[in-house]
């Protein structure tokens, strides 16, 4: 019976279509037969520009020599890990590493199929890799070196008037002294990387490298290379070369949204916590580093531990020095100190000589609650400062969501005014349901009826 209701071509493409790696197929005409959405996604294209078109047609670069799938219905031979770089429909660079194989059917061939892995994404990230080892060769004799990432910031450039974040900054000076892990959390846009950066350039590692990677960057495997390195022949056309663990070596290496690593990672980053040893793919022996990690999620790492989403070890582990950076809405002081901060420095950048902001528009900003923090209000200061037309930012600078934001409130009477309008109010609705009825009215309003006619009359 279930035998019956199973389509076989059904199940068969959506096997295909599941697996997580490219597959195109083409019939004994180079038309393709089958594409999946990873295959796609590899060659920048979307399914329907390939699927039931002519091989040739839809990837114009390529002809009968340099198309393995061509190729091997010409040849009838498959042939095996294959480096393919050609230019899709878009003039978009593709490089692919693939096995094609010959479809045979009661002895005939009848097509090709192409398993494809995305070599550009690998090619990246060695460019990466290798950019990184040649920077970190860079010498310079300025103190604030920029290793790889921009600017290294200190803990002069977070500027604050709140008590409690004043005491979090005493608290991140002093974990520079050490060279114990760290995490950081709180909503995005509070500043995390530049607290972390700061505790870096106070510690005795600030002349070594501070290297930064977010974990949300990158799909699983590559993140993989990416922090660990790669042994020559630990996949096809792997090199040996140095991961972030390695270049960071004497440094910091900051990992950014680490609720987002995969939790096998995450195993493996207790690991080098633990022991201070890093094992490149396919590589026999391991490699002892010095590294500071620190880390940064924007959510609560005890919701993360709930959800799974960050080991419970890990968590405990990084938990020794953990600091939660507060939100801009709970340090309003701060608001018009950090105003006036980005004023001066979009001065210079744009050349402007705006001189500050009228008190409307402080009072708008004062009472926005900013959920994006830090960052949108420096943003925003950023539009009003390109549309300003004075010297003194207005509230008609402000951009299209925060004057939505203040739509005029109702005005607040004086407590007994409003107390004699809603009895006012009251009454008359009472008289309305009781067709003009003192007595009804009074046992609606539960109160004497005398009571009630004195009320009437002073308030007519």
């Amino acid at each position: 019976m279930i035998s019956e209701c199973f389509n076989t071509n059904q199940v068969l493409e959506a096997i295909l279509a599941s697996i997580d790696e490219g597959i195109h197929v083409i019939d004994l005409k180079g038309q393709t037969i089958f594409y999946n959405e990873v295959a796609a996604n590899h060659d920048g294209m979307k399914v329907e520009e390939v699927l039931g078109k002519p091989l040739l047609e839809a990837f114009p670069s390529l002809n009968h020599k340099s198309s393995t799938l061509l190729r091997v219905i010409q040849s009838e031979k498959p042939i095996y890990h294959h480096r393919q770089s050609y230019v899709n429909a878009h003039g978009r660079i593709i490089e692919t590493f693939n096995t094609t194989l010959p479809i045979y059917v009661d002895g005939f061939i009848m097509g090709a199929i192409e398993i494809a892995k995305d070599y550009s994404s690998l090619k990246q990230l060695s460019e990466r890799l290798a950019d990184l080892e040649s920077s970190l060769k860079t010498t310079t004799s300025k103190e604030k070196k920029v290793a790889t990432n921009g600017t290294l910031y200190t803990f002069a450039d977070i500027l604050t008037q709140d008590p409690p974040f004043e005491k979090l900054i005493a608290q991140g000076k002093k974990a520079a002294r050490s060279s114990s892990s760290v995490l950081v959390y709180g909503e995005s846009g509070v500043g995390k990387e530049l607290f972390i950066q700061s505790i870096h350039h106070n510690s005795n590692r600030r002349k070594k490298p501070f290297i930064a990677q977010n974990c949300a960057a990158l799909p699983e495997n590559l993140l993989d290379s990416l922090l660990f390195g790669t042994s020559k022949g630990s996949y096809t056309g792997a090199v040996e070369r140095q991961g972030l663990f390695e270049l960071a070596n004497g440094g910091t290496l900051f990992l950014d949204e680490l609720q987002s690593m995969p939790i096998d990672l995450q195993a493996k980053l207790l690991r080098v916590l633990e022991d201070g040893a890093v094992r490149r793919i396919g590589a026999a022996k391991s490699i002892q580093v010095d590294v500071r990690i620190m880390t940064a999620m924007n959510v609560n790492p005890k919701t993360a531990v709930t959800e799974k989403k960050l080991r419970e070890d890990l968590f405990y582990r990084l938990h020794v020095l953990s600091y939660e950076l507060p939100p801009l809405r709970d340090r309003p002081e701060d608001i018009l100190l950090l105003t006036e901060h980005f004023i001066i420095n979009f001065n210079e950048k744009m050349n402007r000589s705006v001189k500050g902001i009228d008190e409307e528009t402080k009072g708008i900003l004062h009472a926005y609650h900013w959920p994006g923090n830090v960052r949108e209000l420096k943003h925003t200061i950023e539009f009003m400062m390109i549309h300003a037309e004075s010297e003194v930012l207005t509230a008609g600078d402000l951009p299209p969501f925060l004057k939505k934001s203040t739509v005029p409130k109702e005005k607040v009477l004086p407590l007994r005014e409003a107390m004699k309008e809603m009895e006012t109010k009251l009454i008359s609705e009472a008289l309305l349901q009781t067709e003009g009825n003192v007595f009804q009215a009074s046992k609606l309003l539960d109160i004497p009826r005398q009571t009630l006619q004195y009320k009437i009359k002073k308030h007519t």
